[in-house]
């Protein structure tokens, strides 16, 4: 359980929901339930690798929401920054699988998440980490949720955090054209940029890697994380680029490996890890993430990354 006197190095605002995943494909109107939201799945990674995490987020006061707040405190997450709000649900999700990988089904609108604001956000909390997470996934949910992330920022910045940010491009979500402008404010106001290449390419049209690197850095972002699946990371800042190829392991679900490798590349980075240092662990804990069924029931513990990362040499 976490200590609510340790303050939280690692703090990310967003939505955590409840998963129904369809693991069985010879039964697929069998679901087990589980955990995910971005920025949740994101922490509970930071905190299974060693680093203090906290979450800040609303759920609503039912069920769910008290077994996303068990979840949290069995994972040493700090909750001071989750509240519980009567008046809305928290939000559900069902990931089923197929040929062409898995697909998200959401029930979320008007979730507890969704409203927060500006004025709801833990202060003390914010300011007092030294990394900040948030996605674009947290400011698609609701206009007042994206200001909070906003505010959010501006919080942490001018507590002396740096300011880690994954798109997360949902357009389901939102409009291509608002979250292309959001997105890119967002990018100018950060330090690390964590983007998909898949994301890059509907956000800019970039045909390759370095194209999309090319555009980052275009948009004001410092040092650019590019995540490629299967095909591993390019890391990019000053003059300096890397590409980090992937592990060969046995993929079954591929549901939250973008948000272990976040989660990873923060506790890394506030452990001192330079980018493409931490971005080579999270390469690594992000493929194990892939192995088994759900977003939070298969991410590593640290030692178990780095055995893959003595196997790969």
């Amino acid at each position: 359980m976490t200590d609510a006197s340790t303050v939280a190095d690692i703090v990310a605002v967003g939505e955590a929901m409840i998963e129904f995943n369809a693991t069985r494909a010879e039964d697929p109107n069998t679901y087990v339930r589980g955990f995910g939201g971005d920025t949740s799945n994101m922490v509970i990674a930071a905190a299974r690798l060693g680093a203090r995490a906290g979450y800040v987020s609303r759920v609503g006061d039912d069920a769910f929401g008290r077994s996303l707040l068990s979840l949290w405190v069995g994972e040493g997450v700090d909750t001071r920054g989750v509240t519980t709000d009567g008046a809305a649900p928290t939000g559900v999700y069902f990931v089923t699988h197929g040929s062409a990988g898995h697909e998200f089904s959401y029930l979320r609108a008007g979730s507890a998440a969704s409203r927060m604001e500006p004025s709801t956000l833990p202060e003390d909390v914010v300011r007092g980490a030294s990394m900040l997470h948030v996605s674009g996934i947290s400011q698609a949910i609701s206009g007042s949720a994206c200001d909070a992330v906003f505010a959010a920022i501006d919080m942490a910045t001018a507590g002396g955090a740096r300011i880690m940010y994954d798109p997360n491009l949902r357009l389901k979500l939102w409009s291509l054209p608002r979250a292309s402008a959001v997105i890119r404010a967002t990018a100018a106001t950060c330090n690390y940029f964590l983007p998909s290449l898949d994301d890059i390419r509907v956000l800019s049209g970039a045909a390759d890697p370095h194209a999309a690197i090319t555009w980052c850095r275009g948009i004001g972002a410092p040092i650019v994380v590019l995540k490629c699946g299967g095909e591993g990371v390019y890391v990019s800042y000053d003059r300096r680029m890397e590409r980090i190829a992937g592990h060969a392991v046995a993929t079954v679900d591929a549901t939250g490996a973008g948000d272990c490798f976040d989660g990873a590349f923060a506790a890394r980075t506030i452990a001192g890890d330079d980018p493409i240092s931490a971005a080579r662990y999270a390469n690594a804990a992000a493929a194990l993430a892939t192995t088994g069924f759900g977003a939070v029931a298969p991410l590593p513990r640290d030692a178990e990354v780095r055995e893959l990362l003595e196997r790969a040499g």
